[in-house]
């Protein structure tokens, strides 16, 4: 049984795929691991799981970068994602929201459910997530999302993952690296090309060890 490696976009994993000298594809099988780009968002993300999740594989490996919540936490730090929830999802009640669970309607949160003894992972840091169709940019919007889910990190794929794992029964774990931290959008402070670097230095040393 092999893990499938999943990842938004192609640059996210570039160094892991030069490493492995994977092919330009989306979907690209190997001996040890396959790898699936899903395109960025979570209706892509559930499209291209729906197409390729399998009870052969014996872990499904999300992989990219995040932005943080709390700036304790150091730019290209790289973090397992225990728990991810899409944070949207619910209602407006005037000044308030009302999430799918209260609407009675399913559930926003979900965990990254594996049973993985390994040195590599127990070292990183274990985060809760949220997933948006908009990565937030705006103090008011920043502060009601900080009361509303307690987040540590924010991602556009994360929770889409894990719930396609969860219906389908299948072992997973959400490894992101910080890009930037949550706040009103400034890409002066972004470090993206350092997080994509120590994303692909981890994810490289846990597959070679795996």
């Amino acid at each position: 049984m092999k893990i499938l490696l999943v990842a938004a976009t192609r640059s996210e994993i570039a160094l892991l795929a030069t490493h492995f000298q994977l092919p330009e594809q989306d979907f690209v099988k190997t001996k040890e691991f396959d790898l699936l780009i899903t395109g960025v968002g979570m209706a892509a993300t559930a499209y291209a799981l729906g197409k390729h999740l399998s009870a052969a594989y014996k872990l499904i490996l999300n992989l990219g970068i995040a932005g943080s919540f709390d700036t304790k936490i150091p730019l290209t730090t790289v973090v397992n994602v225990t728990s991810d929830e899409f944070s949207e999802l619910g209602a407006e009640n005037g000044d308030t929201f009302l999430s799918i669970d209260q609407l009675g309607f399913g559930k926003a949160r979900f965990d990254a459910r594996n049973n993985l003894l390994n040195n590599e992972i127990d070292k990183l840091p274990k985060v809760h997530g949220i997933t948006v169709n908009r990565v937030h940019g705006e103090k008011i919007s920043i502060s009601k999302v900080i009361e509303q889910c307690n987040p540590v990190v924010e991602s556009m794929e994360g929770a889409a993952v894990l719930y396609c794992c969860e219906k389908e029964s299948l072992p997973c774990l959400q490894v992101r690296s910080i890009s930037n931290y949550v706040e009103p959008r400034n890409k002066e402070h972004w470090q993206i090309g350092p997080a994509i670097k120590s994303l692909n230095e981890w994810a490289i040393r846990f597959l070679t060890n795996t």
